[in-house]
């Protein structure tokens, strides 16, 4: 199987049915964009680095519009521009393809359940209209699995024919074994999945929607924190921001305010203690400008906040981090406190405020396409895969490809830019 094959988007079946978009530019099925676009060069075979379907309106779909049913699911934690795709996929099925039934399934994959009785609801135009104004998810949300057959059976049993899943590395996993489930059984069910995760450690696509407004928020926070750091004698603002495995808000934050002076992530270990250790380095600082701010990834420094207690897991069985922020300050504290030294620490954990609330307009934007290009996929019959973007390029990518943990590159452009704004050593050891 050459590389090509191996990014293969499956399909329900031949495409019989004209679209009914009045547009010239339908995107032909052999349309590709290159998944990698650095290497050594000359590159003495393109198809090496591979080669992702290109996401657009095809000319003919497997389903006849008038006669088929979709229904939308949002799972996991909430995330700006949950509803702008929401909306973005009623508006495009409904007006776009004639879709007359279209329902949202309540509370993640527990509204296929009956035992829980969420049920579904129907969604209008004039339902969505306005949700983009509001965070959060119109249907709800929950974590944690579900049974993989109970849930093919309700979508057979409601004549569900597009299945369109909102969420993150669970939801596709999800969405994935749906998919599986589907065929052996030879149903012709869509699955169909939109990544959500703001953390953005999503391989493959450049990144997950919500990421804009994560950083536009959380740079607010820091403006905030810098202001009550200098209202003090010897104040430090410590701000904890998402990133459970990688530190791409706080790497973005941080680049976009320039009032930090430290930044802590996952994919670098630091020590407290020591001549090189952090809690020197505030030291430092403090004397010489009298005030400091410091950004914490959540899963920054989970070594050291590990207690000798056995690891637990919530529903979606990530494991449950310890309080990084609440941590450090009190080591913080603790340190100055040793030494005699008035300091004013102002702790700031945003997380809820920043996952909660509307998408920006960068986002919405992007939202609304990743909605569209989905639509177009689930009528052209494409299934057991996602839209994402890759090289500026909307593209149909394989859930079997999908991985989450995506890592700031601590060697790379990205990161030595951080470190060239706040200041700070290259590493606390």
């Amino acid at each position: 199987m050459n590389t090509h094959d191996a990014y293969q988007v499956p399909t329900l079946g031949r495409a019989r049915f004209p679209s009914p978009l009045k547009i010239d530019n339908f995107t032909s099925e052999r349309a590709r964009v290159l998944l990698k676009v650095k290497g050594e060069a000359p590159f003495t075979d393109i198809a090496k680095q591979g080669l992702l379907e290109v996401a657009g309106a095809r000319q003919r779909l497997f389903f006849e519009p008038a006669r088929s049913k979709a229904a939308i699911v949002t799972c996991g934690g909430l995330c700006p521009g949950i509803n702008d795709v929401i909306r973005a996929i009623v508006m495009e099925a409904f007006h776009r393809y004639g879709l007359q039934e279209i329902v949202g399934i309540r509370y993640g994959l527990q509204g296929f359940i009956p035992s829980y009785g969420h049920g579904f609801t129907k969604l209008t135009p004039e339902l969505v209209e306005d949700i983009h104004r509001n965070g959060g998810s119109l249907l709800s949300s929950s974590r944690g699995g579900q049974d993989v057959s109970q849930i093919v059976r309700m979508l057979r049993d409601n004549k569900i024919d597009i299945l369109f899943c909102i969420g993150g590395d669970g939801t596709m996993k999800a969405a994935k074994a749906l998919s599986e489930e589907i065929f052996r059984q030879k149903l012709a069910i869509g699955i169909i999945g939109i990544p959500k995760t703001i953390d953005n450690d999503l391989h493959l696509i450049d990144k997950s929607f919500g990421f804009d407004t994560a950083i536009e928020k959380a740079a607010e926070i820091i403006s905030c924190a810098h202001v009550e750091a200098k209202g003090a004698p010897m104040g430090i603002g410590l701000i904890k921001l998402m990133g459970r495995l990688s530190g791409h808000i706080a790497v973005g934050a941080t680049l976009a305010n320039a009032d930090v002076n430290f930044t802590l992530i996952p994919e670098l270990p630091f020590t407290l203690e020591g001549k090189r250790g952090l809690l020197a380095a505030i030291e430092a600082r403090l004397l010489s400008r009298k005030h400091c701010v410091i950004v914490v990834a959540e899963g920054a420094g989970q070594d050291i906040v590990a207690s000798s207690k056995t690891r637990e897991f919530d529903a979606s069985g990530n494991i449950r981090l310890g309080d990084i922020g609440l941590f450090l300050k009190g080591k913080i504290e603790k340190y100055f406190a040793t030494k005699s030294m008035e300091i004013n620490v102002k702790y700031f954990d945003p997380s809820y405020i920043i996952r909660s609330i509307p998408a920006n307009t960068a986002d919405s934007i992007y939202c609304g396409a990743l909605g569209q290009y989905a639509v177009h996929a689930a009528m052209a019959g494409k299934t057991g895969m996602l839209i994402g973007r890759v090289n500026s390029h909307f593209v149909h990518i394989p859930l079997a490809e999908v991985t989450s943990g995506s890592k700031v590159d601590i060697e790379g452009d990205m990161w030595m830019r951080v470190i060239e704004t706040t200041g700070q050593p290259s590493t606390f050891s």
